[in-house]
């Protein structure tokens, strides 16, 4: 009859355990993907429960109920102690969870280190497994104690160094002064962090070098950090002009150009200071904000290349640190050069321009007419300002975009040397309908309008080729637009402007 017993006591525990541990798997499964969905942190710890502590559990009831082990023996004992270990590790991750990583932004357990919370668990791990084997293999936990406590005035001797770096990595990390991403200037080093771990930081620098500073050094050190409290950097910029260019005129030059510079941001706008007189220059400082420090170089370089042309545009002097002897005697050789230039332009024009190609004519022909020069991706004429000017392309590529009423940024046409643009806005004297950017660097002849008018008098015929030009751009811009631009330019003749 006990046998009996016993042997139906032994198909219960087997049929329990197979079925619940079927059951209970399928369950969590089931929890942990809808948590998983929901972007639930709890999902974690419901996937330990189920790969480790009811394994375990289920191994242990089988043993002791199945296989009927002696309670000291050393093999049961053995999963008794893995079970209380994964419990003590399941029970930590549970309060994880609902401690700090659901903690509300701006509270103090969101501010609470990762690295902290990390040691902290170690050594709630290492307290409960100490209580496990006292309570379940009966060790002595005086010698362990005395043992662990000579054990640690050693080892902290021997590593206060790396000591030092964890504690001031804690404290580091309590104070969050930065963090993965942030922009450093850290002991005369600069670079983003890329790492924060237990004893350093790891950053990578402008020229795609990693450094690692411990975190001993870094509390010792001064900490810019670029990125905080706001995503935006102050860069200062100094450029020297002659004496002989107007102040203001250098400031307007050089603000335009930043705004005009792809990465420098208009608000807040750039800030241009007369900073000092020096020996062979007045030196401005131009001071812009950009959003990402790792495009530092990028938008320096472009800002400064867009410099050069902006001053040549502007006849403003950039002065080599140089002493100058000046001798006059009739025009100068720089005068000379500007006439050889502007010969060239002139034999470079279309034939139908009705200009004095003589190089007896070439001072009257050059009043009203300055030859211009833009970077790549410069705009020349802007879309909605007024011009009162002709421009011919001598050298390089533009092209001729316009916007419709949905804000979008549509090309019409390229142009190429000898072609000219700026005619519908000086002939309608409204704002212009198009803007015309260069594609690489462009060098432009800038007619002024009574030069202009200047010559639809002197020959009728160039008025018709602008006129046929004007029609089929405009066509063509009316074609592109859905619905058609209203680009008030029927019924213009070119022929009657003056």
């Amino acid at each position: 009859m006990t046998t009996s017993a016993t042997q139906l006591e032994m198909w219960i525990w087997a049929i329990t355990l197979v079925v619940g541990f079927a059951a209970m798997s399928i369950f969590l499964g089931e929890v942990i993907h809808r948590l998983k969905r929901q972007g639930r942190s709890l999902a974690s710890t419901l996937r330990l429960v189920r790969n480790l502590i009811l394994p375990v559990l289920v191994l242990l009831l089988f043993m002791q109920h199945l296989l009927i082990l002696d309670t000291d023996a050393r093999l049961l004992k053995t999963v008794e102690t893995l079970l209380w270990i994964v419990v003590i590790h399941g029970a930590l991750s549970l309060l994880n969870v609902l401690l700090f990583e659901q903690a509300e932004v701006g509270t103090w357990r969101s501010r609470v280190p990762k690295l902290l919370i990390d040691l902290a668990r170690l050594f709630l791990i290492l307290l409960g497994t100490a209580i496990v084997l006292a309570t379940v293999w009966n060790a002595d936990l005086a010698g362990l104690v005395t043992a662990l406590g000579v054990s640690s005035i050693v080892l902290g001797l021997a590593l206060q160094d790396t000591l030092g770096s964890v504690m001031s990595g804690i404290a580091l990390l309590f104070e969050r002064p930065f963090s993965v991403g942030d922009w450093l200037h850290v002991g005369g080093v600069v670079g983003q962090v890329i790492d924060i771990n237990w004893r350093a930081i790891r950053l990578q620098t402008l020229e795609r070098e990693m450094v690692v500073i411990p975190h001993k050094v870094i509390s010792g050190e001064t900490i810019r950090n670029f990125n905080q409290p706001f995503q935006l950097h102050a860069e200062r910029i100094r450029i020297g002009f002659s004496y002989n260019d107007p102040p203001n005129l250098a400031r307007q030059v050089l603000k335009s150009t930043a705004l005009e510079t792809q990465g420098i941001l208009a608000d807040p706008e750039p800030q241009i200071f007369t900073l000092s007189y020096d020996d062979f220059a007045v030196t401005y400082e131009v001071k812009f904000f950009i959003r990402d420090y790792g495009e530092l170089e990028e938008i320096r370089d472009r800002f400064m290349t867009r410099v050069w042309y902006a001053a040549q545009r502007h006849q403003l002097t950039i002065p080599f640190p140089i002493r100058t002897v000046y001798h006059f005697h009739g025009p100068t050789t720089q005068a000379q050069n500007l006439s050889k230039k502007f010969t060239n332009g002139l034999n470079s024009l279309p034939a139908f321009v009705p200009l004095d190609r003589e190089q007896e004519n070439l001072q009257n022909s050059s009043d009203g007419i300055v030859l211009q020069h833009f970077a790549a991706g410069e705009t020349v004429v802007r879309q909605g300002y007024t011009g009162n000017a002709l421009y011919i392309i001598v050298s390089g590529q533009a092209v001729l975009t316009t916007r419709h009423e949905l804000g979008q940024e549509m090309e019409v046409l390229p142009l190429k040397a000898g072609e000219f643009f700026g005619e519908m806005a000086l002939f309608s004297g409204e704002p212009s309908i198009v803007s015309v950017i260069a594609v690489e660097d462009l060098e432009v002849m800038m007619i002024d309008a009574t030069v202009v008018n200047q010559m639809i008098d002197r020959q009728p015929s160039f008025a018709r080729e602008i006129g046929q030009i004007l029609e089929i751009r405009r066509r063509t811009i009316q074609e592109m637009s859905q619905p058609p631009l209203g680009l008030g330019l029927e019924g213009l003749d070119p022929s009657g402007w003056h």
